[in-house]
């Protein structure tokens, strides 16, 4: 139930909807890193899932700023305790 629910929601999920976010939490991010990020959800959330994290982790270290990767895994963790 909770992936059907998961996949639908990012189904609807947009760039803006991203941005959004980050503003009411703070968080400064590039327009890269942006679509990076949107990228990575968009496109790599089943695998999030399936518990192949590692390596999706991995790649996004390589591709933004330390900060944005700490504040990345820092959601990541805390989201992935919830489902």
């Amino acid at each position: 139930m909770n992936r059907f629910i998961i996949k639908k929601y990012i189904d609807k999920l947009t760039k803006q909807d991203i941005i959004n976010y980050i503003y009411k939490q703070n968080i400064e991010l590039s327009p890269n890193e942006i679509d990076i990020i949107y990228y990575y959800i968009k496109n790599k959330y089943n695998e999030f899932l399936n518990g192949n994290d590692q390596n999706i982790l991995i790649e996004l270290k390589q591709k933004v700023s330390p900060k944005t990767y700490h504040i990345l895994k820092d959601y990541y963790n805390t989201y992935k305790n919830k489902i």
